[in-house]
């Protein structure tokens, strides 16, 4: 039991270590906080299910834990088995590691607490870090994948929800120095990549600019609705993996208060019981 433990403890901190080496510094975009809304926990285990656990597994997770979000064995094998699975399995995916590695480079990462581990690296929660990772993929024709991402450059992984999304637009610019003709100046390169990954790039002259290197980020939908309404999935998407991280989280909150609560009456109690011993021993 002590040795499981401690493999239990080693893993996590080798998947903190890796989530640490695989970000950037990116600023991460505060995802909503949906961990007490159930209809959006259950959307999310949808969305969990039919996109990530094809090659991603979380096999520190029962699908009969999926109770706790108010989805019933019923509900689960219906809408959420489809290879014959049973309700009582851990998430696992039919791939094997060596076939993960021959086809895209190395395993993907397990995700059961792929959430923790990104609010140690990249502060909590981990949920905004899917958020933000899930919401900043764009088209770009040099990648192997076809697809770059601004919270993991060159990730591994394509962008799997790009039709929920729809199609936009990345726009990068940055205010930078050159040197010509050994004189120097500021000029301002915008590159601006198309919904199908091509990009072009657009360079201008910055006359009595005076301030500092600096890079900026934007993107334009191109189907607003549809960016929307992904938006919204992917917070149910982050608000469920930061819930499967820790699924005791809710309640030790609520256990932790409730102690805290105890503990100041108890203290009140003991520092006047101590006031009224001290009393008569004088």
């Amino acid at each position: 039991m002590m040795m499981k433990k401690l493999l239990s403890v080693i893993a996590l901190t080798l998947a903190c270590v890796t989530a640490q080496a695989a970000g950037s510094d990116f600023p991460l975009e505060k995802a909503p906080n949906r961990l007490t809304n159930q209809a959006a926990l259950q959307n999310g285990a949808k969305m969990f299910v039919n996109y990530c656990l094809n090659c991603h597994a979380a096999k520190s997770m029962r699908y009969n834990k999926l109770r706790d979000i108010g989805l019933t064995d019923t509900q689960i094998k219906e809408n959420l088995l489809f290879t014959g699975e049973k309700v009582g399995d851990l998430m696992k995916i039919a791939m094997t590691s060596a076939d993960a590695k021959a086809w895209f480079g190395a395993p993907p990462p397990d995700l059961s607490v792929i959430a923790r581990a990104k609010s140690i690296n990249a502060g909590p929660p981990g949920g905004d870090y899917i958020y933000t990772y899930m919401r900043t993929f764009y088209r770009d024709t040099t990648k192997p994948t076809g697809w770059n991402n601004l919270a993991f450059p060159n990730a591994g992984m394509p962008h799997v929800l790009w039709e929920r999304q729809g199609p936009r637009e990345y726009t990068h610019v940055v205010v930078h120095q050159v040197e010509k003709d050994g004189k120097k100046s500021w000029e301002r390169a915008t590159s601006v990549y198309g919904p199908q990954g091509y990009w072009t790039t657009k360079t201008e002259p910055m006359v009595d600019y005076t301030g500092k290197e600096t890079s900026g980020h934007g993107f334009k939908a191109l189907d607003p609705v549809r960016a929307m309404a992904y938006d919204s999935e992917i917070a149910d998407l982050a608000a469920f993996m930061t819930w499967m991280s820790e699924p005791a989280q809710l309640l030790r909150k609520q256990i932790g208060v409730w102690v805290l609560l105890f503990l100041g009456i108890f203290f009140i109690v003991a520092w006047r019981l101590n006031a009224s011993y001290w009393k008569h021993i004088k």
